[in-house]
Protein backbone atom coordinates (compact mmCIF):
# COMPACT_ATOMS: atom_id res chain seq x y z
CA UNK A 1 0.00 0.00 0.00
CA UNK A 2 1.22 3.56 -0.70
CA UNK A 3 1.88 5.65 2.19
CA UNK A 4 -0.01 8.99 2.32
CA UNK A 5 1.57 11.96 2.81
CA UNK A 6 1.00 14.00 5.54
CA UNK A 7 0.06 16.81 3.06
CA UNK A 8 -2.63 14.32 0.87
CA UNK A 9 -4.06 14.11 4.72
CA UNK A 10 -4.64 17.59 5.24
CA UNK A 11 -6.42 17.89 1.74
CA UNK A 12 -8.53 14.88 2.60
CA UNK A 13 -9.42 16.77 5.93
CA UNK A 14 -9.75 20.15 3.80
CA UNK A 15 -12.34 18.77 1.48
CA UNK A 16 -14.44 17.10 3.91
CA UNK A 17 -14.39 19.86 6.52
CA UNK A 18 -14.15 22.62 3.54
CA UNK A 19 -17.75 21.14 2.17
CA UNK A 20 -19.54 21.33 4.96
CA UNK A 21 -18.00 24.67 6.29
CA UNK A 22 -19.42 26.40 2.63
CA UNK A 23 -23.24 24.76 2.94
CA UNK A 24 -22.92 26.25 6.78
CA UNK A 25 -22.12 29.39 5.42
CA UNK A 26 -24.54 29.43 2.64
CA UNK A 27 -27.63 28.82 4.87
CA UNK A 28 -26.22 31.38 7.06
CA UNK A 29 -26.18 34.29 4.79
CA UNK A 30 -29.75 33.28 3.64
CA UNK A 31 -30.60 33.69 6.75
CA UNK A 32 -29.17 36.96 7.32
CA UNK A 33 -30.24 38.35 4.06
CA UNK A 34 -34.18 37.13 5.03
CA UNK A 35 -33.89 38.35 8.01
CA UNK A 36 -32.51 42.31 7.25
CA UNK A 37 -35.29 42.14 4.64
CA UNK A 38 -37.80 41.48 6.71
CA UNK A 39 -36.62 44.18 9.62
CA UNK A 40 -36.52 47.05 7.29
CA UNK A 41 -40.29 46.21 5.88
CA UNK A 42 -41.43 45.79 9.31
CA UNK A 43 -39.33 49.76 10.19
CA UNK A 44 -40.95 50.64 6.95
CA UNK A 45 -44.54 50.11 8.15
CA UNK A 46 -46.47 52.87 10.17
CA UNK A 47 -48.27 52.36 13.40
CA UNK A 48 -51.91 51.65 13.19
CA UNK A 49 -54.35 53.56 14.58
CA UNK A 50 -56.50 50.14 16.01
CA UNK A 51 -53.62 48.87 18.26
CA UNK A 52 -52.18 46.95 15.68
CA UNK A 53 -49.03 48.00 13.84
CA UNK A 54 -49.10 48.02 10.15
CA UNK A 55 -46.74 46.24 8.54
CA UNK A 56 -45.30 45.13 11.81
CA UNK A 57 -48.06 41.87 12.24
CA UNK A 58 -48.01 42.92 15.90
CA UNK A 59 -51.49 43.74 18.13
CA UNK A 60 -51.01 46.39 21.34
CA UNK A 61 -52.71 43.96 23.95
CA UNK A 62 -56.23 46.36 25.10
CA UNK A 63 -57.91 46.24 28.24
CA UNK A 64 -61.83 47.21 27.37
CA UNK A 65 -65.80 46.10 27.03
CA UNK A 66 -65.90 43.24 24.44
CA UNK A 67 -69.02 42.36 23.10
CA UNK A 68 -69.67 38.72 22.44
CA UNK A 69 -72.09 38.18 19.58
CA UNK A 70 -72.27 36.33 15.97
CA UNK A 71 -73.51 37.37 13.07
CA UNK A 72 -74.99 35.42 10.00
CA UNK A 73 -76.69 36.36 7.08
CA UNK A 74 -80.35 35.18 6.21
CA UNK A 75 -83.94 35.89 4.41
CA UNK A 76 -86.12 38.54 5.45
CA UNK A 77 -89.68 36.89 5.89
CA UNK A 78 -93.21 38.05 7.59
CA UNK A 79 -93.62 36.16 10.90
CA UNK A 80 -97.22 35.49 10.11
CA UNK A 81 -98.48 35.09 6.62
CA UNK A 82 -101.67 33.47 5.04
CA UNK A 83 -100.50 30.40 3.15
CA UNK A 84 -102.77 28.92 -0.09
CA UNK A 85 -102.32 25.37 -0.61
CA UNK A 86 -103.84 22.87 -3.65
CA UNK A 87 -106.70 20.89 -1.72
CA UNK A 88 -107.06 18.86 -5.21
CA UNK A 89 -105.93 15.43 -4.79
CA UNK A 90 -103.19 14.04 -6.72
CA UNK A 91 -101.35 16.16 -9.09
CA UNK A 92 -103.19 19.34 -10.94
CA UNK A 93 -101.89 21.91 -13.55
CA UNK A 94 -101.58 25.24 -12.90
CA UNK A 95 -103.75 27.35 -15.68
CA UNK A 96 -103.77 30.90 -14.52
CA UNK A 97 -102.19 32.73 -11.80
CA UNK A 98 -101.50 36.57 -10.83
CA UNK A 99 -98.22 37.96 -11.30
CA UNK A 100 -95.95 37.43 -8.30
CA UNK A 101 -95.92 41.00 -6.51
CA UNK A 102 -99.47 41.88 -6.92
CA UNK A 103 -101.28 43.55 -3.99
CA UNK A 104 -104.58 42.00 -3.00
CA UNK A 105 -106.62 45.11 -1.66
CA UNK A 106 -109.50 44.77 0.53
CA UNK A 107 -112.33 44.74 -2.23
CA UNK A 108 -110.07 42.03 -3.96
CA UNK A 109 -111.06 40.22 -0.61
CA UNK A 110 -114.62 41.19 -0.67
CA UNK A 111 -115.28 40.82 -4.65
CA UNK A 112 -113.57 36.70 -4.53
CA UNK A 113 -110.92 37.72 -6.45
CA UNK A 114 -109.46 34.65 -7.72
CA UNK A 115 -105.58 34.36 -7.55
CA UNK A 116 -105.03 30.48 -8.89
CA UNK A 117 -107.30 28.93 -11.53
CA UNK A 118 -106.25 24.54 -11.45
CA UNK A 119 -107.25 22.61 -14.37
CA UNK A 120 -110.52 20.87 -13.42
CA UNK A 121 -111.14 18.95 -17.02
CA UNK A 122 -110.62 15.65 -15.09
CA UNK A 123 -112.52 16.13 -12.37
CA UNK A 124 -115.75 17.42 -14.38
CA UNK A 125 -115.52 14.15 -16.25
CA UNK A 126 -115.80 12.13 -13.06
CA UNK A 127 -118.87 14.39 -12.28
CA UNK A 128 -120.92 13.17 -15.19
CA UNK A 129 -119.73 9.82 -14.27
CA UNK A 130 -120.71 10.06 -10.65
CA UNK A 131 -123.59 11.10 -11.52
CA UNK A 132 -124.41 7.87 -13.16
CA UNK A 133 -122.99 5.53 -10.78
CA UNK A 134 -126.20 4.92 -8.44
CA UNK A 135 -125.95 1.21 -7.80
CA UNK A 136 -128.58 -0.19 -5.59
CA UNK A 137 -127.42 -2.82 -2.84
CA UNK A 138 -130.54 -4.05 -1.85
CA UNK A 139 -130.35 -7.49 -2.72
CA UNK A 140 -127.68 -7.44 0.24
CA UNK A 141 -129.18 -5.23 3.02
CA UNK A 142 -131.08 -8.87 4.48
CA UNK A 143 -128.02 -10.58 4.72
CA UNK A 144 -125.77 -7.65 5.99
CA UNK A 145 -128.79 -7.15 8.70
CA UNK A 146 -128.06 -10.69 10.04
CA UNK A 147 -124.82 -10.68 9.87
CA UNK A 148 -124.83 -7.56 12.10
CA UNK A 149 -126.98 -9.97 14.67
CA UNK A 150 -124.86 -12.15 14.74
CA UNK A 151 -121.79 -10.09 15.46
CA UNK A 152 -123.73 -8.24 18.58
CA UNK A 153 -123.96 -11.75 20.26
CA UNK A 154 -120.69 -13.04 19.47
CA UNK A 155 -118.95 -9.72 20.51
CA UNK A 156 -120.91 -10.39 24.06
CA UNK A 157 -119.58 -14.33 24.16
CA UNK A 158 -116.06 -13.08 23.78
CA UNK A 159 -116.01 -9.59 26.22
CA UNK A 160 -117.67 -12.00 28.91
CA UNK A 161 -114.52 -14.71 28.39
CA UNK A 162 -112.08 -12.25 28.52
CA UNK A 163 -113.93 -10.35 32.04
CA UNK A 164 -113.84 -13.95 33.48
CA UNK A 165 -109.91 -14.53 32.52
CA UNK A 166 -109.06 -10.78 34.11
CA UNK A 167 -110.74 -12.33 37.35
CA UNK A 168 -109.30 -15.19 37.40
CA UNK A 169 -105.74 -13.87 36.87
CA UNK A 170 -106.19 -10.84 39.63
CA UNK A 171 -107.14 -14.26 42.01
CA UNK A 172 -104.44 -15.87 41.33
CA UNK A 173 -101.95 -13.16 41.77
CA UNK A 174 -104.37 -12.25 45.29
CA UNK A 175 -103.62 -15.58 46.36
CA UNK A 176 -100.11 -15.18 46.51
CA UNK A 177 -99.36 -12.23 47.81
CA UNK A 178 -102.44 -11.86 49.65
CA UNK A 179 -105.22 -9.81 49.05
CA UNK A 180 -104.21 -6.34 50.52
CA UNK A 181 -100.48 -6.38 48.99
CA UNK A 182 -101.93 -7.68 45.80
CA UNK A 183 -104.38 -4.90 45.80
CA UNK A 184 -101.78 -2.41 46.35
CA UNK A 185 -99.78 -3.33 43.49
CA UNK A 186 -102.26 -3.71 41.22
CA UNK A 187 -103.79 -0.05 41.95
CA UNK A 188 -99.66 1.41 41.32
CA UNK A 189 -99.22 -0.69 37.72
CA UNK A 190 -103.31 0.79 36.99
CA UNK A 191 -101.55 3.82 37.62
CA UNK A 192 -98.46 3.58 35.26
CA UNK A 193 -98.94 0.83 32.92
CA UNK A 194 -95.17 0.69 32.12
CA UNK A 195 -94.22 0.66 35.87
CA UNK A 196 -92.56 -2.49 37.23
CA UNK A 197 -92.53 -3.92 40.86
CA UNK A 198 -89.72 -2.91 43.36
CA UNK A 199 -89.80 -6.58 44.99
CA UNK A 200 -87.60 -5.50 47.80
CA UNK A 201 -90.18 -3.18 49.47
CA UNK A 202 -92.67 -6.05 49.70
CA UNK A 203 -90.13 -8.00 51.68
CA UNK A 204 -89.29 -5.09 53.92
CA UNK A 205 -92.26 -5.96 55.91
CA UNK A 206 -92.80 -9.98 55.59
CA UNK A 207 -95.73 -9.72 57.99
CA UNK A 208 -97.74 -7.58 55.51
CA UNK A 209 -97.91 -10.45 53.09
CA UNK A 210 -100.45 -13.21 52.82
CA UNK A 211 -101.07 -16.26 50.96
CA UNK A 212 -98.77 -18.76 49.85
CA UNK A 213 -95.67 -16.14 49.59
CA UNK A 214 -95.80 -15.23 53.04
CA UNK A 215 -96.48 -19.65 54.06
CA UNK A 216 -93.18 -20.08 51.97
CA UNK A 217 -91.18 -17.54 53.65
CA UNK A 218 -92.34 -18.50 57.26
CA UNK A 219 -91.92 -21.78 56.30
CA UNK A 220 -87.72 -20.98 54.78
CA UNK A 221 -87.33 -18.65 57.90
CA UNK A 222 -88.38 -21.86 59.93
CA UNK A 223 -85.88 -24.07 58.48
CA UNK A 224 -83.10 -21.37 59.18
CA UNK A 225 -84.09 -21.56 62.48
CA UNK A 226 -84.13 -25.12 62.93
CA UNK A 227 -81.20 -25.51 61.47
CA UNK A 228 -79.67 -23.24 63.63
CA UNK A 229 -80.78 -24.96 66.28
CA UNK A 230 -79.79 -28.14 65.45
CA UNK A 231 -76.24 -26.65 65.03
CA UNK A 232 -75.36 -25.08 68.01
CA UNK A 233 -76.69 -28.34 69.97
CA UNK A 234 -74.18 -30.77 67.88
CA UNK A 235 -71.96 -27.80 68.08
CA UNK A 236 -72.17 -27.73 72.05
CA UNK A 237 -72.45 -31.42 71.23
CA UNK A 238 -68.63 -31.74 69.62
CA UNK A 239 -67.32 -29.36 71.92
CA UNK A 240 -67.76 -31.64 75.39
CA UNK A 241 -66.73 -34.39 72.72
CA UNK A 242 -63.38 -32.82 72.28
CA UNK A 243 -63.20 -32.14 75.75
CA UNK A 244 -63.65 -36.00 76.95
CA UNK A 245 -61.57 -37.32 73.99
CA UNK A 246 -58.98 -35.36 75.51
CA UNK A 247 -59.31 -37.21 78.65
CA UNK A 248 -59.86 -40.09 76.85
CA UNK A 249 -63.42 -40.72 77.89
CA UNK A 250 -64.89 -41.59 74.29
CA UNK A 251 -63.13 -42.92 71.69
CA UNK A 252 -61.77 -41.34 68.63
CA UNK A 253 -64.72 -42.88 66.22
CA UNK A 254 -66.92 -40.64 68.03
CA UNK A 255 -65.05 -37.32 67.75
CA UNK A 256 -65.01 -38.05 64.04
CA UNK A 257 -68.84 -38.99 64.66
CA UNK A 258 -69.49 -35.36 66.16
CA UNK A 259 -67.32 -33.52 63.78
CA UNK A 260 -69.66 -35.08 60.82
CA UNK A 261 -72.53 -34.34 62.49
CA UNK A 262 -71.27 -30.93 63.08
CA UNK A 263 -69.82 -30.11 59.39
CA UNK A 264 -73.66 -31.29 57.70
CA UNK A 265 -75.59 -29.65 60.23
CA UNK A 266 -73.49 -26.33 59.07
CA UNK A 267 -74.13 -27.33 55.46
CA UNK A 268 -77.75 -27.53 56.51
CA UNK A 269 -77.88 -24.71 57.93
CA UNK A 270 -76.07 -22.70 55.11
CA UNK A 271 -78.84 -24.22 52.50
CA UNK A 272 -81.75 -23.06 54.43
CA UNK A 273 -80.36 -19.70 54.66
CA UNK A 274 -79.66 -19.87 51.02
CA UNK A 275 -82.80 -21.16 49.85
CA UNK A 276 -84.45 -17.98 52.01
CA UNK A 277 -81.82 -15.89 50.37
CA UNK A 278 -82.61 -17.37 46.41
CA UNK A 279 -86.42 -17.19 47.22
CA UNK A 280 -86.24 -13.47 48.47
CA UNK A 281 -84.00 -12.52 45.48
CA UNK A 282 -85.84 -14.79 42.20
CA UNK A 283 -88.33 -17.29 42.72
CA UNK A 284 -90.34 -14.11 44.59
CA UNK A 285 -89.48 -11.86 42.46
CA UNK A 286 -90.19 -14.38 39.43
CA UNK A 287 -93.18 -15.54 40.36
CA UNK A 288 -94.73 -12.16 41.43
CA UNK A 289 -94.15 -10.52 38.02
CA UNK A 290 -95.34 -13.63 36.59
CA UNK A 291 -98.56 -13.16 38.47
CA UNK A 292 -98.73 -9.73 37.68
CA UNK A 293 -98.07 -9.92 33.90
CA UNK A 294 -100.37 -12.97 33.49
CA UNK A 295 -102.86 -10.11 35.20
CA UNK A 296 -102.01 -7.19 32.59
CA UNK A 297 -101.93 -9.55 29.99
CA UNK A 298 -105.39 -10.62 30.67
CA UNK A 299 -106.79 -7.08 30.86
CA UNK A 300 -105.12 -6.01 27.57
CA UNK A 301 -106.69 -8.97 26.09
CA UNK A 302 -109.92 -7.62 27.26
CA UNK A 303 -109.14 -4.57 25.54
CA UNK A 304 -108.40 -6.62 22.37
CA UNK A 305 -111.28 -8.36 22.48
CA UNK A 306 -113.14 -5.16 23.15
CA UNK A 307 -111.92 -2.98 20.32
CA UNK A 308 -112.11 -6.56 18.01
CA UNK A 309 -115.59 -6.58 18.75
CA UNK A 310 -116.25 -2.73 17.90
CA UNK A 311 -114.41 -3.19 15.07
CA UNK A 312 -115.92 -5.98 13.81
CA UNK A 313 -119.14 -4.51 14.61
CA UNK A 314 -118.17 -1.31 12.74
CA UNK A 315 -117.85 -3.06 9.72
CA UNK A 316 -121.46 -5.08 10.36
CA UNK A 317 -122.85 -2.06 10.81
CA UNK A 318 -120.65 -0.08 7.45
CA UNK A 319 -122.23 -3.07 5.76
CA UNK A 320 -125.46 -2.93 6.66
CA UNK A 321 -125.50 1.42 6.02
CA UNK A 322 -123.81 0.80 2.54
CA UNK A 323 -126.65 -1.95 1.69
CA UNK A 324 -129.55 -0.03 3.13
CA UNK A 325 -128.82 3.80 2.18
CA UNK A 326 -126.48 3.32 -0.96
CA UNK A 327 -127.76 6.38 -2.35
CA UNK A 328 -126.53 8.61 0.85
CA UNK A 329 -122.82 7.45 0.22
CA UNK A 330 -123.50 8.38 -3.42
CA UNK A 331 -124.18 11.61 -2.79
CA UNK A 332 -121.68 12.01 -0.14
CA UNK A 333 -118.89 10.94 -2.95
CA UNK A 334 -120.42 13.74 -5.39
CA UNK A 335 -120.57 16.28 -2.78
CA UNK A 336 -116.41 15.60 -2.28
CA UNK A 337 -116.15 16.14 -6.13
CA UNK A 338 -117.97 18.97 -6.16
CA UNK A 339 -116.02 20.80 -3.73
CA UNK A 340 -112.77 19.33 -5.43
CA UNK A 341 -114.18 21.85 -8.51
CA UNK A 342 -114.72 24.33 -6.46
CA UNK A 343 -111.14 24.15 -4.72
CA UNK A 344 -109.39 24.48 -8.14
CA UNK A 345 -110.57 28.05 -8.03
CA UNK A 346 -108.24 29.38 -5.39
CA UNK A 347 -109.63 32.88 -4.14
CA UNK A 348 -107.67 36.00 -2.02
CA UNK A 349 -108.26 35.35 1.95
CA UNK A 350 -106.38 38.21 3.01
CA UNK A 351 -104.69 41.88 2.17
CA UNK A 352 -101.82 41.55 1.23
CA UNK A 353 -98.78 41.18 -1.33
CA UNK A 354 -98.65 38.04 -3.76
CA UNK A 355 -95.62 35.72 -3.16
CA UNK A 356 -95.02 32.84 -5.18
CA UNK A 357 -93.72 29.62 -2.72
CA UNK A 358 -90.86 27.95 -3.40
CA UNK A 359 -89.57 25.14 -1.36
CA UNK A 360 -86.14 24.87 0.05
CA UNK A 361 -85.95 21.41 -0.51
CA UNK A 362 -84.37 20.59 -3.99
CA UNK A 363 -85.91 16.97 -4.71
CA UNK A 364 -89.27 18.29 -3.76
CA UNK A 365 -89.04 22.30 -5.21
CA UNK A 366 -91.39 22.94 -7.88
CA UNK A 367 -91.27 26.35 -9.96
CA UNK A 368 -94.48 28.12 -9.30
CA UNK A 369 -95.66 29.18 -12.96
CA UNK A 370 -98.41 28.67 -15.88
CA UNK A 371 -98.58 25.17 -16.82
CA UNK A 372 -96.51 23.56 -13.43
CA UNK A 373 -98.11 20.74 -11.59
CA UNK A 374 -98.65 21.33 -8.35
CA UNK A 375 -99.28 18.02 -5.60
CA UNK A 376 -102.15 17.76 -2.91
CA UNK A 377 -100.92 19.94 0.14
CA UNK A 378 -98.29 22.13 -1.36
CA UNK A 379 -98.24 25.72 -1.30
CA UNK A 380 -98.60 28.19 -4.13
CA UNK A 381 -98.87 31.21 -2.48
CA UNK A 382 -98.04 33.03 0.81
CA UNK A 383 -99.37 36.62 1.40
CA UNK A 384 -96.90 37.67 4.37
CA UNK A 385 -97.90 40.04 7.16
CA UNK A 386 -95.90 42.83 6.61
CA UNK A 387 -96.75 44.40 10.12
CA UNK A 388 -94.42 42.31 11.47
CA UNK A 389 -90.89 40.32 9.87
CA UNK A 390 -88.41 38.30 10.69
CA UNK A 391 -84.70 37.36 9.85
CA UNK A 392 -84.35 33.36 9.24
CA UNK A 393 -80.67 32.64 9.66
CA UNK A 394 -78.36 29.80 9.82
CA UNK A 395 -76.69 29.41 13.15
CA UNK A 396 -73.54 27.06 13.08
CA UNK A 397 -73.02 24.16 16.09
CA UNK A 398 -70.39 25.83 17.33
CA UNK A 399 -72.68 28.81 18.63
CA UNK A 400 -76.33 27.43 18.86
CA UNK A 401 -76.10 26.34 22.47
CA UNK A 402 -75.22 30.19 23.28
CA UNK A 403 -78.10 31.76 21.37
CA UNK A 404 -81.61 32.22 23.20
CA UNK A 405 -84.73 33.16 22.83
CA UNK A 406 -84.85 37.45 23.65
CA UNK A 407 -81.36 37.73 23.02
CA UNK A 408 -81.18 41.37 21.48
CA UNK A 409 -79.93 41.70 17.61
CA UNK A 410 -78.89 44.32 15.54
CA UNK A 411 -79.62 43.74 11.61
CA UNK A 412 -78.87 45.71 8.54
CA UNK A 413 -80.30 44.82 5.04
CA UNK A 414 -78.81 45.28 1.94
CA UNK A 415 -81.48 47.46 0.37
CA UNK A 416 -80.78 49.97 2.86
CA UNK A 417 -77.12 49.83 3.59
CA UNK A 418 -77.08 52.93 6.12
CA UNK A 419 -79.88 52.09 7.90
CA UNK A 420 -79.55 49.48 10.86
CA UNK A 421 -82.84 47.74 12.58
CA UNK A 422 -83.05 46.17 16.11
CA UNK A 423 -84.64 42.62 17.04
CA UNK A 424 -84.96 39.89 19.17
CA UNK A 425 -84.09 36.27 18.84
CA UNK A 426 -87.72 34.67 18.65
CA UNK A 427 -86.97 30.79 18.10
CA UNK A 428 -83.99 28.47 17.33
CA UNK A 429 -84.46 25.18 15.85
CA UNK A 430 -84.07 22.00 18.12
CA UNK A 431 -82.59 20.06 15.80
CA UNK A 432 -79.68 20.79 12.77
CA UNK A 433 -80.33 20.89 9.16
CA UNK A 434 -77.75 20.13 6.60
CA UNK A 435 -76.40 23.65 5.26
CA UNK A 436 -75.19 22.07 1.73
CA UNK A 437 -76.29 18.67 0.66
CA UNK A 438 -72.53 18.66 -0.89
CA UNK A 439 -71.04 19.08 2.57
CA UNK A 440 -73.33 17.08 5.15
CA UNK A 441 -70.52 17.31 7.79
CA UNK A 442 -71.81 21.16 7.76
CA UNK A 443 -74.40 21.37 10.48
CA UNK A 444 -76.39 24.33 10.89
CA UNK A 445 -79.38 25.14 13.12
CA UNK A 446 -82.36 27.59 11.64
CA UNK A 447 -83.06 30.61 13.51
CA UNK A 448 -85.72 33.06 13.53
CA UNK A 449 -84.87 36.81 14.70
CA UNK A 450 -87.61 39.27 14.94
CA UNK A 451 -87.61 43.27 13.60
CA UNK A 452 -88.89 45.66 15.83
CA UNK A 453 -91.51 47.64 15.03
CA UNK A 454 -93.70 47.69 11.60
CA UNK A 455 -91.31 48.34 8.33
CA UNK A 456 -93.29 49.01 4.71
CA UNK A 457 -90.32 49.03 2.78
CA UNK A 458 -89.01 45.43 3.93
CA UNK A 459 -90.32 43.16 1.69
CA UNK A 460 -89.91 39.04 1.71
CA UNK A 461 -86.84 37.74 -0.21
CA UNK A 462 -84.55 40.23 0.97
CA UNK A 463 -81.51 39.50 2.83
CA UNK A 464 -80.07 40.96 6.10
CA UNK A 465 -77.41 40.51 8.19
CA UNK A 466 -77.89 39.73 11.75
CA UNK A 467 -75.59 39.88 14.87
CA UNK A 468 -76.71 38.79 17.70
CA UNK A 469 -75.42 39.83 21.05
CA UNK A 470 -74.68 37.57 23.06
CA UNK A 471 -72.82 38.98 25.95
CA UNK A 472 -70.66 42.41 26.63
CA UNK A 473 -67.58 41.81 28.62
CA UNK A 474 -66.76 44.95 30.71
CA UNK A 475 -62.99 46.05 31.77
CA UNK A 476 -61.25 42.26 29.70
CA UNK A 477 -58.18 42.10 28.29
CA UNK A 478 -58.58 40.86 24.40
CA UNK A 479 -56.41 40.26 21.25
CA UNK A 480 -57.63 39.52 17.91
CA UNK A 481 -58.49 35.62 17.33
CA UNK A 482 -55.56 34.98 15.08
CA UNK A 483 -53.14 35.79 17.42
CA UNK A 484 -53.55 32.63 19.75
CA UNK A 485 -52.67 29.69 18.23
CA UNK A 486 -52.90 25.61 20.05
CA UNK A 487 -49.69 23.85 20.52
CA UNK A 488 -49.59 20.85 21.94
CA UNK A 489 -52.84 20.97 23.78
CA UNK A 490 -51.75 24.97 24.78
CA UNK A 491 -53.06 27.82 24.19
CA UNK A 492 -49.80 30.35 22.89
CA UNK A 493 -49.13 33.67 22.36
CA UNK A 494 -45.95 35.23 20.50
CA UNK A 495 -45.10 38.16 22.41
CA UNK A 496 -42.71 40.37 20.26
CA UNK A 497 -39.56 41.10 21.36
CA UNK A 498 -35.73 39.94 20.87
CA UNK A 499 -36.57 37.24 20.51
CA UNK A 500 -39.63 35.98 20.56
CA UNK A 501 -41.56 34.86 23.47
CA UNK A 502 -44.23 31.98 23.55
CA UNK A 503 -46.52 32.34 26.36
CA UNK A 504 -48.81 30.47 27.45
CA UNK A 505 -52.14 31.99 27.97
CA UNK A 506 -55.69 31.67 29.60
CA UNK A 507 -58.91 32.33 26.89
CA UNK A 508 -62.13 33.17 27.71
CA UNK A 509 -65.32 33.80 25.57
CA UNK A 510 -65.12 35.64 21.89
CA UNK A 511 -66.44 36.71 18.71
CA UNK A 512 -65.48 36.84 15.17
CA UNK A 513 -62.54 38.79 15.62
CA UNK A 514 -61.72 39.30 19.41
CA UNK A 515 -60.96 36.86 21.87
CA UNK A 516 -60.44 37.53 25.68
CA UNK A 517 -57.48 37.20 27.61
CA UNK A 518 -58.07 35.54 31.61
CA UNK A 519 -53.96 35.36 32.18
CA UNK A 520 -50.53 35.47 30.49
CA UNK A 521 -51.08 38.40 29.15
CA UNK A 522 -50.43 42.53 30.08
CA UNK A 523 -52.17 45.20 28.62
CA UNK A 524 -49.94 47.08 26.04
CA UNK A 525 -47.72 44.44 25.26
CA UNK A 526 -47.51 43.23 21.97
CA UNK A 527 -48.35 40.26 20.40
CA UNK A 528 -48.32 38.82 16.69
CA UNK A 529 -50.78 39.28 14.52
CA UNK A 530 -49.16 36.23 11.88
CA UNK A 531 -47.92 33.68 14.68
CA UNK A 532 -45.94 30.54 12.69
CA UNK A 533 -48.47 27.72 12.60
CA UNK A 534 -45.70 25.64 14.52
CA UNK A 535 -42.63 26.30 16.04
CA UNK A 536 -40.25 23.30 17.42
CA UNK A 537 -39.82 22.90 21.32
CA UNK A 538 -38.08 25.20 23.00
CA UNK A 539 -34.47 23.25 24.25
CA UNK A 540 -33.31 22.83 27.27
CA UNK A 541 -30.04 23.86 28.90
CA UNK A 542 -28.56 20.67 29.15
CA UNK A 543 -29.59 19.76 25.47
CA UNK A 544 -27.97 22.93 24.35
CA UNK A 545 -24.67 22.27 26.09
CA UNK A 546 -25.07 18.37 24.82
CA UNK A 547 -25.36 20.04 20.88
CA UNK A 548 -22.38 22.36 21.81
CA UNK A 549 -20.02 19.73 22.85
CA UNK A 550 -19.30 18.31 19.74
CA UNK A 551 -18.99 21.42 18.07
CA UNK A 552 -16.43 22.63 20.43
CA UNK A 553 -14.27 19.35 19.92
CA UNK A 554 -14.50 19.62 16.68
CA UNK A 555 -12.98 23.22 16.14
CA UNK A 556 -10.87 22.55 19.01
CA UNK A 557 -9.56 19.16 17.48
CA UNK A 558 -8.55 20.69 13.62
CA UNK A 559 -5.09 19.66 12.52
CA UNK A 560 -2.33 22.19 11.78
CA UNK A 561 -2.11 20.97 8.11
CA UNK A 562 -6.05 21.12 7.72
CA UNK A 563 -6.42 24.93 8.59
CA UNK A 564 -3.36 25.52 6.54
CA UNK A 565 -4.96 24.22 3.22
CA UNK A 566 -7.86 26.21 4.46
CA UNK A 567 -6.09 29.65 4.48
CA UNK A 568 -3.71 29.16 1.53
CA UNK A 569 -4.90 26.82 -0.96
CA UNK A 570 -8.33 26.19 -2.98
CA UNK A 571 -7.06 22.79 -5.15
CA UNK A 572 -8.43 20.27 -2.42
CA UNK A 573 -12.02 22.41 -3.03
CA UNK A 574 -11.22 22.62 -6.90
CA UNK A 575 -10.98 18.66 -6.73
CA UNK A 576 -13.89 18.35 -4.24
CA UNK A 577 -15.92 20.09 -6.87
CA UNK A 578 -14.77 18.24 -10.12
CA UNK A 579 -15.31 14.74 -8.20
CA UNK A 580 -19.08 15.59 -7.36
CA UNK A 581 -19.75 17.21 -10.67
CA UNK A 582 -18.63 13.67 -11.82
CA UNK A 583 -20.53 12.04 -8.90
CA UNK A 584 -23.70 13.65 -10.02
CA UNK A 585 -23.33 13.03 -13.97
CA UNK A 586 -22.90 9.56 -13.17
CA UNK A 587 -26.56 9.27 -11.16
CA UNK A 588 -28.33 10.74 -13.85
CA UNK A 589 -27.01 8.60 -16.26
Amino acid sequence: MKPISVREQSNQVARKSGFGRRILLILISVFVVVAVGVFGLIRQRARGSDGSEKGTGLFAVKRGDLAISVTESGSIKAVKAEDIKSEVEGRATIVNIVPEGTFITPEDVNDGKVLVELDSSNLKEQLSQREIELTSAEANHADANESHLIQVKQNESDVTAAELKVKFSLMDFQKYLGKTVAQRVVAGAGADPNSSINVASLLEDPNSLGGEASQKLRELTGNISLAQSDLEKAAYTLDWTKKLFEKQYVAETELKRDTLDHQRLVIEEEKARIALTLFQLYEFAKQTEQLLSDYKEAQRELDRTKARARAQLAQAKARLASASSTFQVQKQRLDKLKKQIVACMIRAPAVGQVVYWSSTQRWSRVKIEQGAEVPEGYKIITIPDASEMKVEVKIHETWIDRIEPNQPAEITVEAFPDKSFTGKVLKKAPLADTEDWLNPDLKVYSTDVGIDGTHDALKTGMTGKVTVIIDKLHDVLYVPIQCVVTVEDKKICHVAGSPVQKREVETGLFNDNFVEIKSGLTEGEKVLLNPPKWTEPEKTEEQAETESEPAKEQEEGKSEPAKEQAQTGSEPAKEQKKEEAQTKQASEK
